[in-house]
């Protein structure tokens, strides 16, 4: 990971400067996490071997997987119809008729950002420095991360000087082996409230290495702006949890922001790069593949105010043989994925259908695709393929920053 290149300037977040807030609501945890991490450990079973042994740790995960899908059920029917069990019944969703009644909160706006603040308090000092030249406490940034404290009660903050650190990140707990897609991130981070600000995290694997994460976040309550995200596929694991990315950039190829978190990504540059060197390797890139795999799970991708646009080399390539590169908003990962763009410029290499099917009909009835006020060459809502839809105006404010992830309650602000 390396600092970026090129200024991206704008009023700062609040960064690091003060103490975590906490959410008022405790089930979103509940209900954003706890089927995810059972079927990624069922998936990465598949891949073991085909011992009894695995066979009868994946049926018990799979007992999980359902015990959990009903108690969310449970938990979402008690929170929209009360006591009364008469009232209950299967969980429903936007496709289905749907929508929460939020609190008063206006519709996002591209380039707008009200519950963020508009001028930081004052610094807080690092805990631990790190840079090349041998002048602070670590020379390199996994140094400096196991030295950090487990399971600390407060912000533990880093100051990692200007330079390339090749490096892969993780603080790891005792015992934990690789994981396939989820163990290859070049930088992974599980402690709630991480923070980072004026960074690139870059997964080096090239366009033909297949999945090859450069960021995964578990952080609940995690804030990231002004940090670049550079790979090819799944180059961003938005894996769980409520996450916030404000104004980053994120490149790609194939799938590459997915995961099963509750996330914003407010006002971020998202960016395809060439899949391989030559029109010939080129193909279909869809951006993202959200994993949302219960009805009942508060968890989904909104991009708000977002520019989806190619690289240089990219746009040059497409120019050149247009019908060899398609790029997608999206393709469906999970059954129940739910992926919302308001305000966003589209690019002219957005094909005109936008949404792109994973395997035949798969997740077509039950996912949720929507857009509101795209604009650009990729951006005609009649050219849309008729399983995704526009957002009623009545409904956008559903999936504001304040509304969608309560970032009222935990983005930081002057104290």
């Amino acid at each position: 990971m390396h600092w970026p290149s090129r200024s991206l300037s704008s009023p700062p977040l609040r960064l690091l400067r003060c103490p975590l807030r906490q959410p008022r609501h405790r089930r979103a945890r509940l209900d954003r996490r706890c089927s995810t991490l059972p079927v990624d450990c069922w998936s990465a079973l598949k891949y073991v071997n085909s011992s009894r042994r695995v066979a009868d740790a994946m049926a018990a995960l799979l007992d999980l997987t359902t015990l959990t899908s009903n108690a969310l059920s449970k938990i979402a029917a008690l929170q929209r119809c009360g006591p009364d069990l008469s009232l209950w019944g299967p969980p429903q969703t936007e496709s289905n008729g749907y929508w929460s009644d939020p609190p008063a909160a206006s519709a996002p706006q591209s380039g707008s950002s009200a519950p963020l603040p508009s001028s930081p308090p004052p610094a807080r000092p690092p805990n631990a420095t790190v840079c090349k030249t041998g002048s602070c406490d670590y020379l390199a940034v996994q140094e400096a991360v196991d030295a950090a404290p487990d399971l600390g009660s407060d912000r533990f903050v880093f100051h990692i000087k200007a330079g390339v650190y090749e490096e892969t990140l993780a603080k790891r707990r005792p015992n934990q082996g690789a994981v396939a897609t989820y163990d290859s991130a070049s930088v992974a981070v599980l402690g709630d409230g991480f923070a980072a600000r004026d960074l690139t995290f870059e997964n080096k694997a090239g366009p033909s290495s297949h999945q090859a994460v450069a960021f995964r976040c578990d952080s609940d309550r995690s804030v990231l702006e002004l940090v670049e995200f550079r790979g090819h596929q799944n180059t961003l694991y938005a894996h769980s949890l409520l996450q916030l990315y404000c104004r980053c950039r994120i490149s790609g190829t194939l799938d590459f922001i997915f995961g099963n978190s509750a996330a914003v990504f407010d006002r971020c540059s998202i960016e395809v790069v060439p899949r391989a060197e030559g029109p010939a390797k080129a193909g279909s890139n869809p951006v993202a593949a959200h994993g949302r795999i219960d009805p009942a799970q508060a968890t989904g991708f909104v991009f708000n105010g977002c520019p989806i646009n190619g690289s240089a080399d990219y746009l040059a390539a497409y120019r050149r043989k247009p019908g060899a590169h398609r790029e997608y908003l999206g393709r469906p990962w999970k059954e129940y994925l739910r992926t919302v763009y308001v305000n966003c410029y589209m690019g002219e290499m957005v094909m005109p259908e936008g949404w792109l099917p994973w395997k035949g009909d798969f997740a077509l009835s039950t996912l949720f695709y929507r857009e509101y006020g795209s604009r650009g060459p990729g951006a005609n809502p009649a050219t849309r393929v008729k399983w995704r839809f526009q957002i009623p105006e009545e409904h956008v404010a559903f999936y504001s920053l304040e509304n969608f992830i309560q970032g009222d309650e935990w983005v930081p602000s002057e104290q």
